[in-house]
């Protein structure tokens, strides 16, 4: 996005030209073009309906149903620097990302704090050192 506003600062910039006024509309279209990867990042919440419900909704393979405070109790105890890397890598029947790839690391980690708060868990929304953190450890596990 950086990238995009100094261009669009050059562009402003130079003087009037025929060129210049050919390349707005292209430069516009591609600036809306790039504005729904920032908008598309999902919460928690709807990561958990999209993407983790099927499983974690009914229990399926074992997974700790949603809410469920005796069975997410261990979990929480375990902390997120265990929780979130086995979510990104996938762990025991559950694929990596719950099975959909084109959630963002951030998304998948919103989801895993959303689970583990409903079934008792106090954490806040992590940050970009939590997220590096998290994606080590999981590239770790997948190397194993």
């Amino acid at each position: 996005m950086v990238f995009m506003h100094e261009l669009w600062r050059q562009i402003n910039m130079s003087p009037p030209s025929i060129e210049r006024e050919a390349m707005r509309p292209s430069l516009i279209l591609l600036a809306a073009l790039s504005l729904p990867a920032y908008a598309a990042e999902k919460t928690g919440a709807e990561v958990y309906e999209s993407t983790c419900r099927e499983c974690h909704g009914s229990g399926a393979h074992q997974a700790p149903v949603f809410g469920d405070s005796k069975r997410w109790g261990k979990l929480v105890r375990e902390g997120l620097n265990d929780l979130v890397p086995s979510a990104l890598a996938g762990i025991r029947k559950m694929p990596a990302k719950g099975g959909n790839p084109a959630l963002s690391d951030a998304e998948v980690a919103r989801a895993v704090i959303y689970m583990a708060n409903a079934g008792g868990g106090r954490f806040g929304d992590p940050g970009e050192a939590d997220l590096a953190r998290w994606r080590k450890k999981a590239d770790k596990r997948t190397k194993k």
